[in-house]
């Protein structure tokens, strides 16, 4: 079945401008990453090329981004004192995440 034209769902097209917030910084491992208002910290890291978050426990494997949904927690950074999934905390000014690895070298 053909939906008639005007039921039709908006098409996304390649040519149309992507709305974003505005552009922002924040610091992930003391590292300045660059990212817009609205993102994930996930998805921000990801854009930036890190694709790597922690390392398996049991093999030493390195671990990143998985379900994007907060189910899986194989993305779980240090946001302050709590141990949080990066793909549920939105990019802020001045945030400050650390990778679980960084936080364990950093405190030992």
């Amino acid at each position: 079945m053909t939906p008639s034209p005007s039921s039709a769902a908006p098409v996304l097209r390649a040519d149309q401008s992507v709305r974003r917030g505005p552009a922002l910084r924040f610091l992930a491992d003391g590292c300045s990453v660059d990212a817009f208002e609205g993102e994930s910290v996930a998805a921000a890291l990801f854009a930036a090329g890190r694709r790597e978050l922690r390392r398996s426990p049991r093999d030493g494997a390195p671990r990143g981004m998985f379900c994007l949904m907060g189910s899986c927690q194989e993305c779980l950074v240090w946001v302050g004192s709590r141990k949080l999934p990066a793909c549920q905390v939105p990019v802020t000014p001045g945030l400050e995440i650390e990778t679980l690895d960084f936080r364990e070298q950093r405190l030992g």
